[in-house]
């Protein structure tokens, strides 16, 4: 009964996620109400604010969902895979389910839309929020599997923050670029850079 519930609590939330993404898309985000995205969703107000505070936090709420999962993959890796293929594979693969095909650049029309919210500081900001607040969940699971006390040692607390932010750096140079490439293969390259000890490119 428990896991059914959760399932319909998963359920509205992605529901409010999708609605507040997509009004925001079609009237601009200074247009949309949290009281509109409810209503988008078939809920009531009251219920949409069991789940998020404001308009941006559903609008990015997915960045925390994307850590979680990276955490699950990270856990779920084979035991004798090299750390940073484990690493780069679990922080990949959230990514990976949303943008379908892996080769396959955006179309110019999703990527402007993208590129609007992105221009939004709030937003901006409280994406960034997001991702790092779940990035405690991500250091302990780097513990496990590197051997290591996020309490103790900084090296899980580091790979977490860093490869999070490594992500960021590859969405953000993505919808930059002109024209239009795979975000998944550049998500690779920066977490490979990274797990490389970003050597000097000049050299």
């Amino acid at each position: 009964m428990s896991g059914l519930r959760e399932r319909k609590k998963q359920a509205t939330r992605d529901a409010l996620m999708t609605a507040a993404l997509r009004l925001a898309l079609a009237r601009g985000l200074e247009n949309v109400r949290v009281e509109d995205i409810a209503a988008e969703a078939g809920v009531s107000p009251r219920t949409y604010n069991n789940y998020f505070a404001s308009k941006y936090e559903a609008i990015t709420a997915r960045h925390t969902d994307r850590v979680r999962a990276s955490v699950a993959e990270l856990r779920a890796r084979p035991p004798g895979e090299p750390f940073w293929e484990a690493m780069t594979e679990a922080m990949v693969r959230p990514w990976a389910q949303h943008a379908g095909t892996t080769d396959t650049p955006p179309s110019p029309e999703l990527l402007a839309s993208i590129r609007m919210l992105n221009d939004e500081p709030a937003l901006r900001a409280e994406a960034l929020r997001v991702a790092f607040a779940a990035d405690g969940e991500l250091a302990a699971a780097v513990g496990e599997r590197t051997g290591t006390d996020p309490d103790r040692d900084p090296y899980p607390r580091l790979v977490a923050v860093t490869a999070i932010a490594a992500v960021q750096t590859g969405v953000a140079h993505w919808l930059r670029t002109d024209p239009p490439v795979p975000l998944v293969p550049l998500l690779r390259d920066c977490l490979r850079a990274l797990a490389a000890g970003l050597p000097d490119p000049s050299r």
